[in-house]
């Protein structure tokens, strides 16, 4: 392992090269417990596993603010977000969202979104083609916006569908997909800033303990409300993550064209088995490659020094693909979670630790019932699927099938 005299060269160039594969193949070649390099110019320390895990995401330990690069900032997040806080600030902010994501209000989110589904599909003419990623998309984003109290037309929904897709998949790259992640993101927080100012002002109505009611009302923990821009960029941080599980559902597509056999589990309805595969999906296939933090202070993890300030990363793709926790973790197996109580620490999609205080996203219970719900849809549904190319390249950060996967209503 380099001592803190030893140059480290900057991977960041290798990082964009690779995709997922940077820090575990990074974590393979290394001696020890951890990867040490350079990123962005920052030293950076790369660990994986449970236990680095629950050492991420102490709070004495890493803190988040300042860790997040811009360019992720101004396309995946927003400046200023919930997720660039640390400590009350974060906790008090956060709030917003444990608050809005109740058991009730994340069961109404999924009965939207199936309606949607159904909607969507009875318009599809038989035999003819559709790109389930895009149709997806449109799905979601009708559906979150009739559940965050956000007026949208129907001439809207695609455009709106289409916005909230390009932030997500311009936060891995610095060429075109993030000009137009930028692009997306600036028009879309006009909106709802503007939506926001109306609801303020009275000239808008919102619907009590909607979330742009609660948004707009919110108060920090010195009393002042959210400039409107702010207010627009956690709305988007509701809407956003929710058109984005049109990723996993269409990985749950890929899954069941590769793997049919699960089909009529999937389709029997039992909801252990319907969670295992949802779970399954979020493990087996890749989103987030890793997350990162700054150290406090001078830090050691088991034999490795990590000096104050460094960049931390916590490689969330190398984890969920090893065998120590997941046996034969290339086969898609469902099965794994049959029975199982998953450890906060341990399947890391969407990050690890206590939603209700850390820094693990507060939606993931919206990601599993969003995707168990489609995922049975999906399933029920009679389709075929023409030769296309189904590749997913593990160089593009975030990656899916090449052709957003094809299909065609029997």
């Amino acid at each position: 392992m380099p001592s803190h005299s030893t140059p480290l060269v900057d991977n960041t160039l290798l990082l964009a090269a690779e995709g997922y594969g940077w820090l575990p193949n990074r974590r393979r070649r290394a001696e020890g417990h951890a990867v040490q390099t350079r990123l962005l110019g920052q030293r950076a320390v790369g660990l994986c596993g449970p236990d680095a895990a629950r050492f991420f995401y102490d709070e004495q330990h890493i803190r988040r603010h300042g860790a997040i690069p811009g360019p992720v900032q101004v396309t995946l997040f927003g400046r200023g977000a919930v997720h660039t806080l640390d400590g009350a600030d974060h906790r008090h902010r956060k709030a917003i969202f444990t608050s809005l994501l109740s058991t009730d209000e994340i069961a109404n989110l999924a009965r939207y979104a199936t309606a949607s589904w159904d909607e969507t599909v009875a318009r599809w003419p038989a035999w003819q083609a559709v790109v389930l990623f895009d149709e997806v998309s449109r799905v979601l984003a009708r559906a979150v916006c009739q559940w965050v109290g956000v007026p949208l037309a129907e001439s809207e929904v695609a455009g709106l569908a289409a916005d909230a897709v390009a932030m997500v998949d311009g936060f891995g790259t610095f060429g075109p997909r993030h000009w137009r992640a930028r692009q997306a993101r600036s028009r879309r927080e006009r909106w709802l800033a503007e939506l926001v100012d109306r609801v303020r002002e009275g000239r808008q109505a919102a619907d009590a303990g909607s979330a742009v009611d609660v948004i707009a009302r919110y108060r920090d923990a010195d009393g002042q409300p959210l400039d409107s821009r702010t207010a627009a960029v956690e709305l988007l941080n509701l809407v956003r993550p929710v058109v984005a599980v049109c990723w996993y559902v269409t990985f749950a597509a890929h899954a069941l064209h590769r793997w049919p056999e699960l089909r009529p589990r999937l389709r029997s309805g039992s909801a252990d088995y319907v969670t295992a595969f949802g779970h399954e999906v979020r493990r087996f296939y890749p989103f987030a490659p890793f997350v990162a933090g700054h150290a406090i202070r001078d830090l050691t993890w088991r034999d490795v020094s990590i000096p104050a300030g460094s960049l931390v990363l916590l490689d969330l793709y190398g984890q969920n693909h090893d065998p120590q926790l997941w046996p034969d973790p290339y086969v898609f197996d469902p099965e794994r979670f049959v029975g199982r109580e998953i450890g906060a620490f341990e399947l890391v999609p969407q990050g690890g630790g206590d939603p209700r205080t850390g820094h693990r996203c507060p939606g993931e219970t919206t990601t599993v019932a969003l995707l168990n719900a489609l995922a049975g849809r999906l399933a029920e549904l009679d389709y075929e699927v023409p030769e296309q190319d189904l590749d997913i390249p593990l160089r593009r950060v975030p990656t899916r099938p090449r052709s957003g996967f094809v299909l065609v209503r029997a």
